[in-house]
């Protein structure tokens, strides 16, 4: 079997606080829209377990 370390690590798209004073604009705007699709799976998992939260609490209420 493979050993964890031999597999290649993912890179990083965008790290928050990074430097960005050498990426162009497109650049940019390409990370934008990285980190809004991100911000939509995080608030609909948010959304999801709110909701099933609250099903369970007035299930034993």
């Amino acid at each position: 079997m493979f050993a964890d370390d031999d597999m290649p690590k993912p890179k990083k798209l965008h790290e928050i606080g990074c430097d960005l004073t050498f990426l162009s604009a497109g650049d940019l705007e390409e990370r934008i829209s990285l980190l809004k699709e991100e911000i939509s799976r995080l608030e609909a998992d948010k959304v999801a377990k709110t909701s099933s939260k609250k099903a369970a609490e007035s299930f034993f209420r």
